[in-house]
């Protein structure tokens, strides 16, 4: 059995994970917005009774909101080693280079010293 080139699953696993991380974020997002904040938020209303009761609802998010946040945050760990652990050639972009060197800049000389002041006195 061959196996593919290791070199060209990293650009495909990175596509993948940097998915799974966006996927994540929207989800934290989605998750922090429906709690309950001091002002009201955009909290979801509805009856006392059943599933999503008001502290059932609170403890359901909090811990999705954890849960998210650790996932989170262990995905950019791994995004940041998956990036930094690709080999790469160095490529320089030669297309701007000229034959000749530009010309040097001249400096400006200063402008002579005058006896008189420069802003004129009123008589």
């Amino acid at each position: 059995m061959k196996f593919a080139d290791p070199a060209a699953i990293w650009p495909a696993m990175f596509t993948f994970l940097l998915i799974v991380q966006t996927l994540i974020a929207a989800a934290l997002v989605t998750v922090i917005l429906m709690q309950r904040s001091e002002g009201g938020g955009l909290g979801v209303g509805g009856s006392s009774s059943g599933f999503m009761t008001a502290r059932g609802a609170a403890d359901f998010l909090t811990r999705s909101t954890a849960i998210l946040g650790g996932l989170f945050v262990i995905m950019s760990i791994v995004l940041a080693a998956v990036a930094g652990s690709t080999h790469r050639q160095t490529t320089v972009d030669t297309s701007l280079v000229n034959d000749s060197a530009p010309a040097p800049v001249q400096p400006v000389a200063p402008a002579p010293a005058q006896d008189a002041p420069a802003v004129p006195l009123a008589q």
